[in-house]
């Protein structure tokens, strides 16, 4: 995933209100193009409402936003003629067949009939529809009616795709195949603004992170830049016996973090790296300290919400 120079989506100081309920706070946002860019918080944090904003569905009380050079408010068409949405809840008409939801698609983005054709056959391809193409679309699992309101998004050929927790309820082997789906749209140039409240989704996916609680991003950065700003990285190593574990101690000095006498075990403060995890080893060998295991604990963006919210990801009423 290669990042491009210019910006596919930009927000500046945008804000929402229902009622006296503020659900965006002042909101600034600048996700380069070609890239997975991840919107992560829990239900109610805005995520959704946002989604609606940048997707013309709904308008800001206030603040700028731009897609792919165009003014959301002031140029819906045109943004709407580069983008494509999938939203939490499926699109796909269930009576229909495959084959048939995507030409419908094609039909109400009035694309020429040979073109409708042709990407109806292109996107049974890539989302490995081809085979049911001809079935009703309630006969398919999960991840199959995921993979064709995904294809049904991509029917314009969008820049953008917008993809509101689209993995939600899927069982772990489809979620994992949605990955691989939107790891290739990147391959290709699209840009994807992803929401989700799957911790590890982001981790796996996005080439960018901002964490949003309460309306207001708490926090941007690379998944392995807000890994490194939650506390709780660390070595666990685990001794023979309870000598060598007290040499360990000894050996690491005022770096020793916890340690269990009865599991044999000390935790060491680190960040993970080689470099660090080498140094350590190296340590004990000069010393004749037998590690017989070694773990390395890296904070996971469940830990990074935590430590930037003080609460972790739980649901709450949906904004």
């Amino acid at each position: 995933m290669t990042s491009r120079s210019r910006p596919a989506l930009t927000t500046r100081d945008l804000t929402k209100t229902f009622g006296e309920h503020t659900v965006l706070a002042g909101i600034d946002l600048s996700v380069p193009a070609g890239t997975v860019f991840a919107l992560l918080g829990p239900n109610g944090a805005g995520k959704t409402t946002l989604i609606r904003i940048l997707s013309t569905l709904s308008k800001p009380d206030s603040g700028d936003v731009r897609i792919l050079g165009h003014d959301v408010i002031h140029e819906p068409a045109a943004v709407r003629r580069r983008i494509g949405v999938t939203g939490q809840y499926s699109a796909v008409d269930n009576v229909l067949t495959g084959a048939e939801n995507l030409r419908l698609t094609g039909r109400l983005l009035h694309l020429e009939r040979a073109r409708i054709a042709e990407r109806t056959a292109e996107l049974l391809t890539r989302f490995d529809l081809t085979d049911a193409a001809d079935r009703r679309a309630e006969t398919y699992s999960g991840g199959m009616r995921r993979r064709l309101d995904l294809a049904m998004s991509l029917m314009g050929g969008p820049d953008l795709i917008f993809l509101d927790e689209p993995t939600t309820g899927l069982d772990p082997r489809s979620r994992r195949e949605l990955w691989q789906v939107i790891q290739r749209l990147t391959a290709d140039g699209v840009t994807v603004f992803l929401t989700t409240q799957y911790l590890e989704e982001a981790d796996q996916l996005a080439d960018r992170v901002a964490v949003l609680d309460h309306g207001v991003v708490v926090a941007e950065g690379t998944p392995e830049e807000l890994k490194q700003r939650a506390p709780g990285g660390h070595i666990q190593l685990r001794f023979g016996d309870v000598g060598q574990l007290d040499a360990g101690i000894r050996a690491v000095g005022e770096r020793a973090g916890a340690a269990d006498h009865d599991q044999l075990t000390l935790q060491v403060p680190s960040d993970g790296n080689a470099g660090d995890v080498k140094r350590l080893l190296d340590r004990f060998e000069e010393l004749d300290i037998t590690v017989e295991r070694l773990t390395v604990h890296i904070p996971d963006l469940d830990d990074v919400f935590f430590a930037l919210t003080g609460h972790p990801t739980h649901p709450a009423p949906v904004a």
